[in-house]
């Protein structure tokens, strides 16, 4: 290894060394709410009430084909537990609203070939499903991806 190419190497190590730090302090710091976990039903942690739906998947349609899907995992936020209990059992109509807000959305916005507009898919989704049930106080999207076929 020549000169240049061990300044470089020595260049890259104090950098590291801060990655590491860095994804250390992630691991240690605790989450907001407590660490309240959104699986399965309601859970209520740390003043949080927290409604779990399952995955969504919608198609993608593209000049009158299939041209991929959309695929997200929600959590609901209610006001209270009261609410959530509500929500848990109303988790059907939810999801309808769910997917007829995905449908719309992925009609006008989505593509299997660039990113989904996380912010907007947000927006779609607090106003319909908060239409659907007013003791949700907001959609938390968890996990959103898009592919093409």
């Amino acid at each position: 290894m020549g000169a240049h190419a061990a300044a470089r190497v020595m260049e890259f190590r104090p950098l590291r060394r801060a990655l590491a730090t860095l994804a250390l302090t992630t691991a240690l710091v605790p989450f907001p709410g407590g660490g309240a976990q959104a699986a399965g039903g309601a859970a209520g942690a740390g003043g949080l009430n927290l409604v779990s739906m399952d995955e969504v998947v919608v198609p993608i349609i593209e000049a009158d084909r299939v041209a991929g899907n959309m695929r997200f995992k929600l959590v609901l936020e209610t006001h209270d537990a009261a609410a959530a209990a509500k929500a848990t059992a109303d988790l059907p109509r939810l999801r309808e609203a769910t997917v007829a807000a995905a449908l719309e959305f992925a009609r006008l916005n989505a593509s299997g070939l660039r990113a989904i507009d996380a912010e907007r898919l947000d927006h779609d989704l607090n106003g319909a499903l908060k239409a659907a049930d007013h003791g949700i106080s907001r959609v938390l999207i968890v996990e959103v991806a898009a592919s093409h076929s």
